[in-house]
């Protein structure tokens, strides 16, 4: 029989192994399961000759951003606020994105456009190495005039040729993936181009995080709030924000060759891609009336190329389904108070339980804006709309910002490809040494048993 030393070092050896194994199996387990994608980006120019066509010299026409939505680089979309899914075992990919554009163009005497498109809400589903992009499209037809709204079609077929999808476990990035035009494409785009078109290549980037834990229920601990009533809410409310991008041919014109300049957020102020967030509202609100006057910290300081503008202490009143939007304004060292900047429609001013919205209203500039500009715009120029919400108890929650992610994707990529999650890839590959070294062990353990089982054999012969 082997002496006692030699099996105590064979079971430390089975020790020492089994503790690897434990060590690194939990790690592989946790690197495979499942992730909720919440906040990221896409980047589209849906198709950049379209674009040209629809603001060209033929249509006459232009586009508006919708539900956040920005643009980015030459001629690209940015969708924002990824939600979804992903499988690092399979690849399996799903995220839906928020935002909207529309294009219009060859305007009737009557004022309409023959040319009325909206593409919104892009989803890439990723599955067994093939894609596809689904949006929610809404337009007239080229021929007839038809008004045709559709959810979620599969618009365009990704083209995902070299794209391993599996093992992830970072953000997701996809960047420059061709996009091709499918038959339920072609229709929905109003005819304008043929099944098997190519499109703008896509690129996004999508967090991945842990799926979050279930809301407790109601319970005796736990009670649910009865919803206040809608038109029951007046006097001083809890907080509240106002959302507005300025203008977004001005912000692109601070940022881009002509304005070489850049904007700086202060005092509270918050980006959100395509707009600016003026929080910390305070004043008073009255759901009967549908009035509204209210207060808000923030600065945006745009400076450049002859351009130095600020805009801070921004104000909103509210009353009989209009509003006025004024900010002190400070130009060359000199500051104008509570000048009134836009006036926008406020009709759709709204109380659901404890918070009261208004999305997006139209808003267009005043006399005192177009001075505060330096004449740059015309009293009576479109301006970025206005969003509200107004929290009337503590506990209600403002609308989130939109959630870009952590990683930005290449605005204008130069290659098609995918980084499914570098620190997956570095996981592998600082692994490596474990393996080799589990590998030896193993071959350690089996050289020592079969030493054992051959002096034990040895000794037992006759």
């Amino acid at each position: 029989m082997p002496s006692r030393p030699a099996r105590a070092s064979a079971v430390a050896l089975f020790a020492t192994l089994a503790a690897l194994l434990g060590a690194l199996l939990p790690a592989t387990a946790a690197r495979a399961a499942g992730g909720t994608v919440q906040g990221g980006r896409l980047d589209w120019g849906i198709k950049s000759s379209f674009q040209s066509y629809v603001t060209g010299p033929v249509a006459k026409g232009s586009f508006q951003l919708k539900n956040g939505a920005a643009t980015v680089g030459g001629s690209l979309f940015r969708f924002h606020s990824a939600t979804g899914s992903y499988d690092p075992v399979t690849g399996a990919f799903e995220a839906a994105f928020t935002g909207g554009v529309g294009f219009q163009g060859h305007q009737k005497p009557d004022g309409s456009y023959e040319l009325d498109l909206t593409v919104s809400r892009p989803t890439i589903k990723i599955n067994g190495g093939s894609g596809t992009l689904y949006a929610d499209v809404s337009g007239k037809a080229k021929d007839t005039g038809a008004v045709t709204t559709r959810t979620q079609v599969p618009f365009a077929t990704l083209g995902l040729g070299g794209v391993d999808m599996k093992g992830g476990a970072g953000p997701i990035t996809l960047t420059n993936i061709p996009a091709t035009l499918t038959g339920e494409g072609a229709k929905a785009f109003a005819g304008y181009y043929a099944a098997g078109a190519q499109l703008d290549p896509v690129s996004l980037s999508a967090d991945v995080k842990a799926a979050p834990a279930a809301e407790a229920s109601p319970s005796p601990s736990n009670p649910a709030r009865p919803s206040q009533d809608p038109q029951a809410a007046r006097g001083a409310f809890a907080d509240a924000a106002v959302d507005w991008g300025v203008r977004r041919t001005f912000r692109e014109y601070v940022t881009g060759s002509i304005g070489q300049g850049k904007w700086t957020l202060a005092e509270g102020a918050q980006d959100g891609g395509a707009l600016f967030r003026f929080p910390q509202g305070k004043g008073a609100y009255d759901g009967l009336k549908g009035t509204l006057d209210a207060a808000f910290a923030g600065t945006v300081h745009f400076t450049g190329a002859h351009l130095d503008l600020k805009l801070g202490k921004l104000g909103v009143k509210v009353e009989n389904g209009k509003g006025v939007l004024s900010a002190d304004v400070t130009t060359g060292g000199e500051t104008k108070n509570a000048v009134a900047l836009v006036e926008f429609d406020a009709k759709g001013l709204k109380t659901e339980g404890a918070l009261a919205t208004l999305a997006e209203a139209p808003a267009t500039l005043t006399e005192g804006g177009s001075q505060a500009f330096n004449s740059l715009y015309r009293a009576g120029t479109e301006m970025d709309p206005v969003s509200l919400a107004v929290a009337l108890e503590a506990t209600a929650k403002l609308p989130a910002l939109p959630d870009l992610g952590s990683t930005a994707p290449p605005a204008a990529p130069a290659a098609p490809g995918a980084s499914a999650a570098p620190a997956a890839k570095e996981a592998e590959s600082s692994n490596t040494g474990l393996y080799a070294a589990l590998g030896v062990a193993v071959l350690v353990l089996a050289g020592g048993a079969a030493s054992l089982v051959l002096r034990r054999n040895r000794r037992a012969a006759p």
